[in-house]
């Protein structure tokens, strides 16, 4: 009943408002020349209001500000989210309390009133480290101003990490590996680190289908890349913890931890997805996408749209499509309890074999060469 408590509990807060709309971008994100702060304050209570009913007793482990653009939302905002939460669940000793932040000028004037509200780290949306690409990624911001955003940050917060999107349009494995180095050079304990990918309904994915989006590196230089990035932050004393992030070992992003070692976490804000244990039973929540549906349905009672029990089986398709992509593995032990049953013995042996899975101390764990083609891996283990 409480296999939660194995990855710890956790609130999403998602701000759905941008400067612009990146062309790469598939969340759920505005762009909104006016926004009543004051309303969206009123939501958010409202909706914590809601869920502390719900799951009283728990001990919260970390809050996330995602969207969009957090750093658009006025410290004061923020800081009577943290407030309310702090009135209804007891924070861990360990909280970390993050904020998702594009480095311009606007945003980076709001990082002390971040700290001030309680914010322990900022996760800094950078990108990439030439102007060019920038553009071409439809960022507003320079890398300059980036640089001059990532040291404002670096003295308000201990702890500071940023995003670069790697597979770029003309770029070079020996590009990105100098591109790499540079960002080692300034980082402080957390790098995450995407490879581009084209997503239906977004600009780059209407510009591919019709052939207009040129200089996209091969599949083999992309794979190149990525195995690339592995060996140079593991050099670096950052290994890779999960497949897209890097950290010094105890930097871990703490709210990430919990989506890939399947714990619970409260998603409110327009788009926000959540997981609740509630009685014994795993629930998948959804909100409203759109903001101002999502206000409206909060006004009325409740921002959900929806809540779905998890069967045994979807649960342990998550706990695996999850924990896979940790270095840490998942328990088998655990696999067994959410599932009732144990791994195919065959399908495992099969996969050792291959050099795609290691099994020690009952962990099951992804290999660097299974990281590569973690879906098939995952397909093999899921087959019924």
């Amino acid at each position: 009943m409480d296999d939660w408590r194995n990855g710890g509990f956790g609130l999403y807060v998602h701000w759905p408002f941008c400067q612009a709309k990146c062309p790469y971008c598939d969340f759920n994100s505005h762009v909104s020349s006016k926004i009543d702060q004051k309303l969206w304050v009123r939501a958010y209570l409202s909706e914590l209001d809601r869920l502390s009913e719900q799951l009283s007793g728990r001990v919260l482990n970390s809050i996330f500000f995602g969207g969009g653009t957090p750093s658009l939302m006025q410290p004061d905002t923020v800081a009577a989210v943290i407030e309310r939460t702090r009135e209804i669940w007891p924070f861990a000793n360990d909280i970390e309390i993050s904020l998702e932040a594009n480095p311009g000028s606007v945003e980076a004037g709001r990082f002390a009133g971040y700290r001030d509200a309680g914010v322990n780290r900022i996760s800094m949306g950078i990108q990439a480290l030439n102007d060019e690409d920038l553009r071409r990624l439809g960022r507003i911001h320079s890398v300059c101003e980036a640089k001059s955003a990532f040291e404002v940050a670096r003295s308000c917060f201990d702890r500071v990490s940023f995003d670069l999107i790697y597979a770029r349009q003309g770029q070079t494995l020996a590009a990105w590996k100098s591109e790499l180095r540079e960002a080692l050079s300034m980082a402080i304990d957390h790098l995450s680190l995407y490879q581009l990918t084209i997503e239906d309904g977004t600009a780059f994915g209407d510009r591919y289908a019709r052939g207009k989006l040129r200089g996209l590196p091969e599949d083999d230089t992309a794979a190149d890349m990525y195995l690339a990035t592995q060996d140079i932050c593991a050099d670096h004393g950052m290994a890779g913890y999960e497949i897209s992030n890097h950290a010094t070992p105890g930097s871990e992003s703490r709210h990430n931890l919990i989506y890939w070692r399947y714990g619970d976490y409260a998603g409110i804000g327009p788009g926000a997805h959540g997981r609740l244990t509630l009685k014994g039973i795993r629930y998948a929540t959804e909100t409203h996408l759109a903001p101002g549906a999502w206000l409206d349905a909060v006004s009325k009672g409740n921002g959900e749209s929806l809540r779905e029990m998890l069967s045994p089986e979807d649960a342990v398709a998550e706990y695996l499509m999850m924990g896979m992509r940790l270095s840490e593995g998942v328990d088998m032990v655990r696999y067994s309890q959410i599932s009732g049953r144990n791994f195919p013995e065959e399908r495992l042996q099969h996969l050792a074999q291959l050099g795609m899975v290691t099994i020690s101390d009952q962990r099951l764990c992804v290999t660097s060469q299974g990281r590569t083609v973690l879906n098939a891996v995952l397909r093999e283990l899921l087959m019924d």
